[in-house]
């Protein structure tokens, strides 16, 4: 099972340019993304959405916050 982890601000290319090429490769549009950022405002979230992103992450966050993430996404929540 593959997941795509990303931040948002990164150099030369940030998240979401990332998110909008993945998910314009039939190759890769099932493969469930996790957006990491520091912008937690909805218009933020909503955007990240839209884009294509599975789910969100503000930064700071713990390892149980990113586990629980995961579960969501690959779908073994219990």
């Amino acid at each position: 099972t593959k997941v795509l982890i990303t931040d948002w601000n990164m150099p030369e290319m940030n998240g979401l340019d990332l998110v909008k090429k993945v998910r314009s490769d039939s190759r890769f549009k099932e493969i469930p993304i996790i957006m990491i950022t520091t912008e937690g405002g909805k218009a933020e979230v909503i955007t990240a959405l839209k884009a294509g992103v599975n789910n969100y992450i503000v930064k700071p966050f713990t390892p149980q916050v990113l586990k629980e993430k995961l579960e969501v996404v690959l779908g073994t929540n219990d």
